[in-house]
C-alpha cells in the first residue's frame, strides 16, 4: 500500500515539475511582458 501511495506521489511531482517547465521556461522572471512595455519598446 505505501509503495502505492509512493509512486503516485512521485508521478504527481513529475506532472507538477513538466507543467511548471513548460510554463516558464525561457521567460525573464517567469512573467510575459506588459503590452504596455512592448508598445512603449517599439515605439522608441
Amino acid at each position: 500500500m505505501w509503495l502505492i501511495l509512493l509512486e503516485a506521489l512521485g508521478a504527481l511531482l513529475l506532472l507538477v515539475l513538466i507543467v511548471w517547465w513548460t510554463m516558464f521556461s525561457g521567460r525573464k522572471k517567469g512573467e510575459l511582458p506588459n503590452k504596455e512595455t512592448t508598445d512603449k519598446d517599439q515605439k522608441s
